[in-house]
This record gives structure tokens, C-alpha cells and sequence, in this order.
């Protein structure tokens, strides 16, 4: 089973550490364990509580009536949640129990369901997206399992594969970017999602994945001569030191602009030369596309 910090449940739900711990003192729905150093930590079931409760409290209900009810009638009330935001956020929520509960086929029945309705576009922007940028705080600070990381990632990069594939028309914008995860860094599901969202606006993507050697990256700036060079950093191994290969970039390519999203953007806090761009949220991003 799963445990998580205070910490998770505010970065997953939205609700802030100092309200959980009045909701402990108020309400009878949290009632986390703890550790021999008297540090909170909380069950799969109370995340799955939690994410339940933050969603009726943000449209409209009080988090005393919430308390009074039971997980099956709280679950009720989720679903039948009319406003169209609320139901996004539902299916995020979805994907989150999912993972934790290692149930692939509800988390992927979640996708499809949504790829019917919707399209592969608005799935990826609408759900996946919202869902990386959830998971990747609990890939960041590990507290969830390996196995479902890779079930949930493999399951995602599926769909995102065939979202950047159904992209059939050309380059209309002259600007090329390449796209790389340096050695170290495994997570591939934010540069693919970056692959599609250039691909959609008609930029020209050369794309050369996870954990790629410098030597690489030289050898392929050399032959396509890109303008930007691109990374996204979810989570890299302890021997990643970012500063040494912001370092390492600038000299190998000073005459290059090195873009880089990701969470591990918003923990470095050295300055940074002008040839390198942080693109902290999703509307940065955003709009460092449009700007192209």
C-alpha cells in the first residue's frame, strides 16, 4: 500500500497543508497514521477520500455536509457534477485512483472513453496533461511504486504516439526544435507531449527521446541545424546534476537557445545564462509555442 505525505495530498487535491490539518481536528473522513517521528502520512484510501472532497468542496458544497456523508454517496455526488471543469478534474481524479489501485484497465478505459467523445487532441490537453503535471510531483519525491509508473506511462505513451501520428499536415512554421531527455533522465511522457503540441501548431520537430548522450545531441545539431533545443525534466537519476548540464549545453551549443519545462524547473535557483529559457507551468509552454 501506498503512503503519502501531507505534502502530496495539497500538490494532488489542491487543498492546502494548514486546511487538511484543521479538516483532522474538525471531521471524522481523515484519519492518518504516524511515523516513529510523529510525521502525518495517509493511506491510498484517504488520498482517494481527499481528491473526492477537494472536487464537492470547490463546486458547492460544505465540507461539514461532506463529512457527513458516506464514500459511496460522496462518489455519487462526484458523478453526477454537471459542470464541465468538474468533470475533468473527476477524470483526472480517475486516472490518479487508478494508478495507486494498479487498475490499468479502468485507467485506460478513462482515456478511450474520453478519446470517443472528445478526440485524441482534447484527450491529451484536457487529461493527460493536467494528469502528468499531478503524478509528476509523486514520481519527483517517489512516493509511488515503479511498477505503476511504468504500467501508467506505457498506457499514456501509447496514446500519445497515435495523437502525434494522426498529425498529417506539414511544417508550416520555418522555426525546428530538438527534442531531447538527457542521460539520466527516463521520462519521456512530457517531451512526447511536447512532440504533439509543436507538431499541432505546424512547427518542425526532430525528435531523439529518452537519456540521450551530449555527444548525440552534437552530432544531430550538426546535421539539422535546429533553433531551439528542447528538454522537459520530470525526474532524473541522483547523479543528474542540473547546474552541469545547463553548463554542459551552453558550451557545446552557445550559439543555441536551450528551452527546458518540467518540475525540476521550479527547485533550481541558481541564475541562469540568457541562452537558457525555464517554462515553468503549461501556459508558458503555451505560449512559447505561439510564439514560435
Amino acid at each position: 500500500m501506498n503512503s503519502f505525505t501531507i505534502k502530496d495530498l495539497e500538490n494532488l487535491s489542491g487543498i492546502k497543508a494548514h486546511t487538511l490539518r484543521i479538516w483532522e481536528q474538525r471531521y471524522s473522513f481523515l484519519k492518518p497514521e504516524r511515523t516513529y517521528t510523529n510525521i502525518r502520512y495517509y493511506s491510498t484510501h484517504e488520498l482517494k477520500v481527499i481528491l473526492n472532497i477537494a472536487l464537492l468542496n470547490k463546486y458547492g458544497f460544505k465540507v461539514s455536509h461532506i463529512d457527513k456523508m458516506s464514500d459511496a454517496e460522496r462518489n455519487e455526488h462526484v458523478l453526477a457534477l454537471a459542470n464541465t471543469d468538474a468533470q475533468l478534474e473527476r477524470m483526472v481524479n480517475e486516472l490518479v485512483k487508478s494508478m495507486v489501485d494498479i487498475d490499468m484497465e479502468a485507467f485506460e478505459n478513462v482515456l478511450d472513453t474520453y478519446i470517443r467523445q472528445r478526440g485524441v487532441e482534447r484527450t491529451i490537453t484536457q487529461i493527460i496533461f493536467p494528469f502528468l503535471e499531478k503524478v509528476g510531483i509523486l514520481w519527483l519525491t517517489n512516493h509511488i511504486n515503479p511498477a505503476q509508473e511504468h504500467l501508467v506511462s506505457n498506457i499514456i505513451r501509447q496514446k500519445l504516439i497515435v495523437g502525434i501520428e494522426s498529425l498529417k499536415s506539414p511544417a508550416s512554421i520555418k522555426k525546428s526544435l530538438l527534442l531531447f531527455l538527457p542521460e539520466g533522465e527516463h521520462h519521456e511522457l512530457g517531451l512526447l507531449f511536447m512532440h504533439y503540441l509543436l507538431k499541432s501548431h505546424g512547427v518542425k520537430v526532430v525528435y531523439l527521446g529518452a537519456n540521450i548522450p551530449l555527444a548525440d545531441v552534437e552530432y544531430v545539431v550538426k546535421l539539422q541545424k535546429p533553433d531551439f533545443l528542447y528538454t522537459h525534466l520530470t525526474t532524473v537519476a541522483r547523479s543528474f546534476s542540473f547546474e552541469k548540464f545547463l553548463v554542459s549545453i551552453t558550451k557545446a551549443f552557445p550559439k543555441l537557445t536551450l528551452v527546458v519545462s518540467g518540475q525540476l524547473t521550479n527547485t533550481y535557483e541558481k541564475k541562469i545564462k540568457s541562452s537558457v529559457i525555464f517554462k515553468k507551468t503549461f501556459s508558458e509552454v503555451l505560449g512559447f509555442v505561439n510564439s514560435l
